[in-house]
């Protein structure tokens, strides 16, 4: 069962203005933007991103209901700032892994801990990944 609702609440009030300006430069996290779908607002979200070559992995720590989340599939794309670069991610789909399989053997304990078996996986949509 993923995290509480009331502590997503809590972490996008309190936690998440602070851990945006971390999050984008530190690793294994990440800054996910994407666009209300009802209301076109743009918005940020930090994350925890993994990356596989052109798959991209996020850990879906409030569960697949996540308002971000359903914006980034009714969107088909995102971009996310990691490590000071911006990466546009497109494809992007709810993958449910009880093994945990798709991120690093480390980070597999806490996840499991908060009981997280969601994911978002994204790939790569570089604008010049079909010119070589």
């Amino acid at each position: 069962m993923p995290l509480p609702k009331g502590l997503a609440r809590f972490n996008r009030k309190v936690t998440n203005p602070i851990l945006r300006h971390l999050a984008v430069r530190a690793p294994g996290f990440a800054v996910v933007h994407h666009t209300g779908r009802r209301s076109g607002t743009p918005r940020t979200t930090p994350v925890n991103l993994f990356r596989d070559e052109d798959r991209y992995v996020i850990a879906l720590t409030y569960g697949r209901d996540s308002q971000w989340v359903k914006n980034v599939l009714a969107a088909g794309g995102f971009e996310a700032v990691t490590r000071g670069r911006t990466v546009h991610l497109a494809r992007p789909e709810i993958v449910h892994d009880p093994t945990r399989s798709l991120v690093p053997v480390p980070v597999r304990v806490p996840l499991a801990a908060a009981g997280v078996e969601d994911f978002l996986v994204a790939y790569s949509a570089r604008p010049d990944s079909g010119s070589k």
